[in-house]
């Protein structure tokens, strides 16, 4: 029986932890702590439970269920094929590679161009060519990802990331601002809100295929085993991913930022440039081109890797290239548009895959048979996400008013709702089922 070392499992966690942590980790705490101001710590650990909190349970749901195909069968075998695919277009080519890849650039290269060249469509053209040439290299062989991301990005991105917070401490930067209106009364629930936004949960769900393919390469086949391994990798990780955003949040509360921004990318130049002056530059695109670049590799490995199993047809090596030809494309639409058509597909799968990880969790709780509890919480879930995209993106806002009398809907929550009360549903039903089964057999047994 194999079993891995404990240096493999401390770059395996270092892998995922690079796979997770990107852009988007990046500007929300940085945004968080300088919105939060003398509240970032309480913000912080909402932030920490929703963002970090929630991909371990995603890691702790998919190990439980063996593999996230498991668990999403429990739905519907509809379902089975649908959701995932969903999932992964969206957050793959549709907008989380694309969004790394224009944002590495934004905040990596852009500010070094030449102003003809940075005014046009042609640096980004020629960055992103390189930039996922560079992905696919990393992509190409899965196996060698613990040794790629372990030993290369991990290690040289925490550096970066806590050279800039010993500077931090030994610099006198400005004290904490007054709260903004936002997380002044309830912090802990707007930095929970503000740690939905990252989309890890999601992430965290799709990348167990490529552990599932490290174990097979190590000859890892025990299932009792990976689901010990799969925790302990999501644990470590999520550790790393909390002690970066208090690190991240404490630079942002203490950026003296002389407007109101929405931006945490603007939060980040502003506390660098304090602490490095112009150097400040370098260094924070330094940062943001190693996290872009480590979740592109991520998710165009398990995308092709999710893919090439679905579609054979086309080999592994043929499914990433043809991934980052099209992330490309896409990244050279502009993040305006990406973020126009992806995140009202995201705002539909995103409450679905809370729930699904939920009750993945609690799968040996509930009644007898299952089947129909997870269809009723799912249903019920998704279509209230539905209503909600069409009310935003359609109807302008009308069902707002009817909608605003859902518990937790001012908060974003509003889904919870309907899926507690498909839960409740469902158990109901599969216990009826499951007596009226109990009756007809004891009528044929007398």
């Amino acid at each position: 029986m194999h079993k891995l070392s404990y240096y493999d499992i401390t770059f395996m966690s270092f892998m995922l932890f690079s796979m997770l942590f990107g852009a988007g980790n990046l500007i929300f705490p940085a945004y968080l702590g300088q919105a939060a101001g003398e509240n970032v710590w309480q913000a912080v650990i909402g932030f920490i439970i929703s963002d970090a909190g929630l991909s371990v349970l995603a890691f702790i749901a998919v190990a439980k269920s063996g593999t996230l195909d498991a668990l999403i069968n429990r739905v519907h075998p509809i379902f089975a094929l649908l959701f995932p695919m969903a999932i992964y277009l969206s957050i793959g080519p549709g907008l989380a590679i694309p969004r790394a890849g224009s944002l590495a650039y934004e905040m990596g290269v852009k500010p070094f161009l030449p102003t003809p060249i940075e005014s046009s469509s042609l640096g980004l053209l020629l960055y992103t060519v390189v930039f996922f040439s560079i992905v696919f290299w990393f992509a190409k062989s899965p196996s060698k990802l613990v040794d790629r991301f372990g030993k290369i990005l991990t290690p040289s991105l925490l550096i970066l990331i806590f050279i800039v917070f010993i500077k931090a401490l030994f610099t006198d930067l400005p004290s904490f601002n007054e709260a903004s209106s936002a997380y002044r009364d309830n912090p802990i629930a707007k930095g929970f809100l503000d740690g939905y936004q990252t989309m890890d949960a999601i992430c965290a769900l799709i990348y167990g295929i490529v552990f599932i393919n490290i174990f097979k390469s190590k000859k890892v086949e025990k299932p009792s085993l990976q689901v010990k391994y799969l925790i302990v990798c999501g644990s470590i990780c999520g550790l790393l991913l909390a002690v970066c955003y208090l690190i991240i949040a404490y630079l942002g509360a203490s950026a003296a930022v002389p407007i109101t921004v929405d931006n945490g990318a603007v939060v980040l130049s502003t506390v660098l440039n304090q602490l490095f002056g112009t150097g400040g530059t370098i260094v924070l695109g330094l940062i943001f081109t190693l996290a872009c670049l480590s979740v592109c590799i991520g998710l165009i490995t398990s995308c092709a890797q999710y893919f090439s199993s679905v579609f054979p047809r086309l080999s592994y090596i043929k499914w990433a290239i043809l991934l980052c030809l099209v992330s490309g494309l896409v990244a050279n639409l502009g993040l305006s548009q990406i973020l126009k058509v992806s995140v009202p597909v995201l705002g539909l799968l995103y409450p679905m895959a809370i729930a699904l990880i939920f009750l993945g969790l609690a799968h040996d709780k509930l009644p007898f048979k299952k089947r129909c509890v997870y269809v009723m919480t799912i249903t019920l879930v998704g279509l209230f996400s539905l209503i909600e995209i069409i009310n935003s993106a359609i109807l302008s806002g009308s069902l707002s008013e009817f909608l605003s009398n859902v518990p937790l809907q001012s908060e974003g929550f509003g889904w919870v709702i309907p899926g507690v009360l498909g839960l409740i549903i469902g158990s109901i039903f599969e216990k009826l089922t499951s007596n009226k089964d109990k009756e007809i057999f004891v009528k044929k047994a007398a």
